[in-house]
């Protein structure tokens, strides 16, 4: 049977006991203390994209987006690098987007049509980490570039290890880039900065994507991971009705909304959390100086079922 539909029936059947294993080996998923931690697992290749990791790092997303115990989702890889992007020179059957380009010695190239709907179809993972109604974190632990590049833009915040290096480098694959790199880029340093790094294809430092805002901060190596779990941990304290409510906000300004119609969405939003329990419990552990004890959920609420 396939590995990746028995993770999802396991999922269903008893999400807090989910083991890792189930996934395949290029995919180690953990949740605990309301922080779930992906990890892509194939460092031997620097986590590029193989169609097992592509596949077990979707259907982890779908899991923490859809487990109520979890409230932040971090992405991270496995030895020295968070993930190379796509697997140029994977071979047959292996890329995650095989049939992309045409194979050596096939008398039959792929056709432009299917290649496009393979990758987008592929380029899903993209939106579940910048729209699923939970926070995202890069925690870009190396070598980080093309698709994967565009996966840490995709999340909501990024953090560094000191030695990892961020480079965009489709221009040296001769492609001109996917999974959203291109769109949220422009949006994270600003339009010329996007530009320089993807027509320069420069290597980016640790400590020079702190300078221009790619990544929130820098930790060192050995403490990497666990300053990491540190941030999110301290995230998940806030009650997840309200984290969604800020996430659905500040993806509404990147659309094309007048100011008036981005009051509209913060009055509904806002009032929403106002009145739910969560909100007072709020305003209690402050003055008790304790941490919250929160019920609410970010699932879709009923009403907002119709919208989908």
């Amino acid at each position: 049977a396939n590995p990746l539909e028995i993770a999802k029936e396991s999922y269903s059947m008893s999400p807090q006991t989910f083991p890792s294993t189930l996934f395949n080996d290029a995919v180690l998923y953990e949740a605990n203390d309301g922080v779930a931690v992906i990890k892509m697992n194939q460092p031997q290749s620097m986590n590029t994209f193989s169609g097992e990791l592509h596949s077990g790092v979707v259907v982890a997303l779908d899991m923490a987006s859809e487990d109520p115990s979890v409230r932040v989702v971090i992405l991270t890889g496995s030895g020295k690098a968070f993930s190379a992007g796509g697997a140029l020179g994977a071979g047959k059957g292996k890329s995650a987007s095989d049939g992309f380009r045409a194979k050596e010695g096939s008398k039959i190239p792929p056709t432009v049509g299917a290649a496009i709907r393979n990758l987008r179809t592929g380029m899903r993972s993209s939106e579940i980490l910048r729209s699923m109604d939970k926070p995202t974190i890069a925690a870009i632990n190396g070598a980080c570039a093309g698709a994967g590049f565009s996966w840490a833009c995709a999340c909501d915040l990024r953090f560094a290890a000191k030695s990892a290096i961020l480079r965009t480098a489709f221009a040296s694959a001769g492609l001109s880039g996917d999974y959203g790199g291109t769109w949220t880029l422009p949006r994270i340093v600003g339009p010329a900065k996007a530009r320089e790094l993807y027509l320069l294809n420069k290597k980016v430092g640790a400590e020079e994507a702190k300078l221009i805002g790619l990544v929130s901060d820098v930790f060192p190596d050995g403490e990497f991971m666990d300053r990491v779990l540190q941030e999110a941990k301290a995230m998940a304290q806030a009650p997840p009705l309200a984290l969604k409510r800020i996430k659905q906000n500040l993806n509404d300004a990147d659309h094309i909304l007048s100011f008036s119609e981005a009051l509209d969405h913060e009055a509904e939003r806002h009032a929403r959390c106002g009145f739910h329990p969560d909100a007072a419990e709020a305003g209690k552990a402050f003055r008790e100086k304790r941490l919250g004890v929160y019920s609410g959920s970010a699932r879709r609420e009923p009403w907002e079922m119709s919208k989908l």
